[in-house]
């Protein structure tokens, strides 16, 4: 077990992460990514492990789901509510459990019936149960009804953040991995021999399902306590179809692609910030024409990978 955490490729892996923090730690301390570009950094990463969770369900289990946005505004309300009321990092600590406590309770509730549906009637029930989500929350005192939470103390730090993203990926990528991953990459291929070979689709189905759950309501809390104000207007269906695009331009199936589609998007943004009213449009169009073009996404499946790429050098060396 040792050998396996300590091998070459992890090795890769933990020093390109710390490598890519210390970079953007000094070009942010220096002043070369100012306050401005500050804020879309942190959206970047923010919509990093949205995509990551909303990839796990769709890109890995093959459940076309719309409710990522419920979940999200689920601990964004959480958290903010609980820093509201304990403006510290133990506020935001148990903001985030109480979130994924709700979010599990929740995405039990919504998945056990719905993932026995498929294709467009799972992803009608995923949108509605969203729509629910928001409506409630517009309509609770607690939550202050339509003009949302202000003056939510920003907790989310960028080593948080980044920390946050990482166990995200790794949470993801080890799941993908596991006995439970390869059940639901192989639900993905064809749900009906799958249940033929005695797979219980509707158990790996939920599995999958709440732990996207869990990682959007971390995003939601992170999100919280970095804007100051939250409103139910920011989880609704266009959220939803944000984080779709940046898995279907990435790549569905593919942790890597996620990443590199959310940075993507990220910095079309900020390019687009004057186009606020065409901004949807556009990411019509660039959807349609990689449906057209690149059907499969960016990368489609693949990974980067140091294992393969080691393994590859060793080969050639012998």
């Amino acid at each position: 077990m040792r050998k396996e955490l300590l091998n070459k490729a992890n090795f890769a892996w933990l020093l390109l992460s710390v490598v890519s923090f210390v970079v953007l730690t000094i070009l942010m301390k220096v002043g070369i990514i100012g306050s401005y570009y500050s804020i879309t950094l942190y959206n970047i990463f923010i919509n990093i492990i949205l995509a990551v969770s909303l990839n796990l369900v769709i890109g890995v289990c093959g459940q076309f789901s719309l409710g990522h946005a419920g979940f999200m505004c689920i601990g964004a309300y959480c958290a903010g509510i609980m820093v509201k009321m304990m403006p510290n990092m133990t506020g935001l600590v148990i903001g985030v459990l109480l979130g994924f406590v709700l979010s599990t309770i929740v995405a039990l509730i919504v998945s056990i019936p719905t993932l026995r549906l498929k294709g467009d009637y799972l992803a009608i029930a995923t949108l509605g149960f969203a729509e629910i989500v928001r409506i409630l929350v517009q309509n609770m005192e607690i939550t202050n009804g339509a003009a949302g939470l202000n003056g939510i103390p920003k907790l989310t730090t960028f080593p948080l953040l980044f920390v946050c993203a990482v166990i995200s990926i790794l949470v993801v990528c080890n799941f993908t991995h596991s006995a439970p991953g390869r059940a639901c990459l192989s639900i993905r291929e064809d749900e009906i021999a799958s249940e033929a070979m005695g797979i219980n689709t509707t158990k790996y189905k939920v599995i999958a399902f709440v732990i996207g759950a869990l990682l959007a309501s971390l995003a939601g809390a992170l999100f919280a306590c970095n804007f100051y104000v939250i409103k139910p207007d920011q989880f609704t269906f266009n959220k939803s179809i944000d984080i779709l695009v940046m898995v279907v331009f990435g790549g569905m199936g593919s942790m890597t692609s996620s990443v590199l589609a959310a940075v993507a998007i990220g910095i079309i943004n900020v390019v687009l910030a004057n186009f606020s009213e065409i901004r949807m449009i556009i990411y019509g169009l660039a959807l349609v024409g990689i449906m057209i073009f690149k059907p499969t996404g960016i990368l489609g499946t693949k990974e980067l990978s140091f294992k393969k790429l080691l393994d590859k050098r060793k080969e050639k060396s012998a």
